[in-house]
């Protein structure tokens, strides 16, 4: 499975790459639908997000399982990140500063004194270019792109970002995100920030659906979520998903931060860029899923901060209500040298590849 994936991204890659073409500086926010067999998706250019993605259940009825608003004006008013690309630097940078050959640069810090997401308007806050639509077909396709500018939230250089949504096979999205150094070296993570709820975005919580994580160790972090620089085996804690759990079996114990909110050291196969790193089912409505990607990290986060948040068809999000599954280099990669490295050259551009397989069983 793993080789066709790999090379279906192979073809995706060189047949749409960074697209190129002209659009209107003053770019349009819209919603862009994609369809194929069953499944059908929304997303906005406002942040490059997710809006929807509705699928059959496994009584075949249509639901749609990504937590979400009904308007655009209330995604460019959100504080959720819901469905978001998040970047520059996805998740948390300690001190919302760094030093990168030599060269101290202080960014905007939106979360306390850290940067969190990009900081105050990250990638996830601005209209990105839409460079190819195609609504049907045998590989219906939405392109983004985004120029960052040098020094934009305080990071250095010009950043030309591209992120691709495509259907393909059965029930299957994949995702693409690219980004190329344009004159400076500088750290890139994107993920995307899509809440999803397998029993439909108006079910309630997702305490119940059942998940498994293929990631042994953890990033430890501190009182605010920052990395130390170490890792911790997972085995034995409530962290330990290596086997199928109910999510909110041990999510009790979790009691500072309300849940889940932790990024996974993802195990893979040595050689095999692509690899399985986690599966969830919704007993109820039968619907599960499988991300496959090339990061090296998992965050999972369970919603915990969600309050009274009015979704889809005016019904209101609570905490739990949603789970992120955010594919990532791992949080404050540019202040630890014995992370994997986030830094994109001229020579190295950045490429963050998700295959997300949705399915049903009736049991």
């Amino acid at each position: 499975m793993t080789k066709i994936f790999v090379l279906l991204l192979c073809l995706i890659v060189v047949a749409f790459g960074f697209v190129n073409g002209s659009v209107d500086e003053k770019e349009k926010i819209g919603i862009f639908e994609l369809k194929k067999g069953e499944i059908s998706l929304k997303v906005t250019n406002w942040g490059a997000s997710i809006v929807s993605l509705v699928l059959p259940d496994k009584n075949g009825k249509l639901g749609d399982v990504v937590l979400g608003y009904d308007s655009i004006k209330e995604y460019t008013n959100d504080s959720t990140y819901f469905g978001a690309t998040v970047g520059r630097v996805a998740n948390r940078i300690g001190g919302a500063e760094f030093t990168l050959n030599g060269k101290h640069y202080k960014l905007v810090a939106n979360e306390g004194n850290n940067t969190l997401h990009g900081g105050s308007r990250g990638f996830s806050d601005v209209v990105w270019k839409v460079k190819r639509y195609q609504r049907e077909g045998p590989s219906p396709i939405v392109t983004f792109t985004y120029h960052s500018f040098d020094g934009e939230e305080g990071f250095p250089g010009d950043l030309l970002a591209t992120v691709s949504y495509i259907l393909t096979g059965k029930n299957q999205l994949v995702i693409i995100m690219k980004a190329k150094a344009l004159n400076k070296p500088t750290p890139v993570n994107l993920a995307n920030h899509a809440y999803w709820n397998l029993g439909g975005q108006n079910s309630g919580n997702i305490l119940n659906e059942v998940i498994q994580i293929f990631g042994s160790k953890i990033t430890i972090v501190d009182s605010k979520l920052i990395p130390t620089g170490k890792f911790a085996s997972i085995k034995g804690t409530a962290y330990d998903f290596l086997k199928p759990q109910i999510i909110g079996s041990r999510i009790n114990q979790l009691a500072k931060t309300k849940g889940y909110d932790i990024n996974y050291v993802l195990d893979g196969e040595k050689g095999k860029k692509i690899k399985l790193a986690a599966k969830v089912h919704d007993k109820k409505s039968g619907r599960s899923l499988e991300l496959y990607t090339n990061a090296p990290g998992l965050q999972f986060y369970t919603g915990n901060y969600i309050k009274d948040v009015k979704g889809k068809s005016g019904y209101v999000y609570k905490a739990h209500a949603g789970l992120c599954l955010e594919s990532q280099a791992f949080p404050d990669s540019v202040n630890h040298p014995n992370f994997p490295s986030t830094i994109v050259t001229k020579e190295k551009p950045y490429k963050h590849y998700m295959l997300f397989k949705f399915s049903t069983k009736s049991h």
